[in-house]
């Protein structure tokens, strides 16, 4: 029953505009590869569709799902953007990229890529002028989007991001089309990670997709960090080899 109110959720956000588009991230938390956000814009049309009304139920927060859940949801997320009953589209930020602006920097920019791959593709293109990641209040009104749309994001409200937006913690399990988004974020940064561990093997990153877990821990100290660790992500670990106290910390996904 609570899976069902996610549609209920999304079609009393969805009044006085013409779309919702729900974002969320995946792999925030990690000590390897990128951070990925996916973007799903739905419609009214959508919401009160017959998708919606008999399948919304199985979308949940990814972590929620099994993979195959996840797989057999992406693809039919696929189906219904071919149909153009919604659009679906994921932004990538990578390991450079989170040593330059830091992680809550990266997954702002990823979030951003994802959302300036909507439909249409001037819907959220960047002014002639850009203002810094980091722009001021003033500067946001700069990238006011260009479609009728109410954005949703999953988790706290984020400081200096470009486009207007509504923050919903623990949106995931609220929205319909957050939930969609972070099944998008989710399938494509695994499949990443399962491609980044063809070309670095001995790290398990199709395992367990660039976390912490035990394993990884155990190889990173026994091989080294690879170009798709995060350096900063692993200095306490690192510290471990000198003091094993030190090796005090989550391990838990983003």
């Amino acid at each position: 029953m609570k899976r069902r109110q996610l549609r209920g959720f999304d079609l009393r956000q969805i009044a006085g505009v013409e779309h919702l588009i729900g974002v969320d991230e995946a792999g925030r938390g990690a000590f390897a590869g990128p951070v990925v956000a996916g973007a799903v814009m739905v419609g009214r049309d959508f919401l009160e569709g017959r998708w919606a009304v008999t399948h919304g139920g199985r979308v949940n927060d990814s972590k929620a799902l099994t993979a195959e859940a996840r797989e057999e949801l992406w693809g039919e997320f696929e189906r219904l953007a071919a149909a153009g009953q919604i659009h679906a589209t994921f932004g990538v930020a990578g390991v450079e990229e989170i040593a330059e602006h830091n992680i809550l920097g990266a997954t702002k920019l990823a979030m951003r890529r994802a959302l300036e791959g909507i439909h249409p593709p001037d819907a959220f293109a960047p002014p002639a002028r850009e203002p810094d990641l980091f722009s001021s209040l003033e500067e946001r009104s700069a990238y006011q989007p260009r479609v009728s749309a109410r954005i949703l994001v999953d988790g706290l409200p984020l400081r200096s991001f470009p486009y207007p937006h509504t923050a919903l913690v623990k949106g995931d399990a609220r929205s319909l089309c957050v939930a969609m988004a972070s099944i998008v974020a989710k399938v494509t940064r695994d499949r990443r990670m399962t491609e980044l561990d063809a070309c670095h093997s001995g790290y398990g990153f199709a395992r367990h997709k660039g976390y912490g877990t035990e394993d990884h821990r155990e190889a990173v100290l026994r091989l080294g960090r690879c170009p798709e660790h995060r350096e900063a992500f692993l200095r306490k670990l690192l510290a471990a080899r000198a003091d094993p106290a030190q090796m005090d910390f989550l391990a838990t996904e983003d």
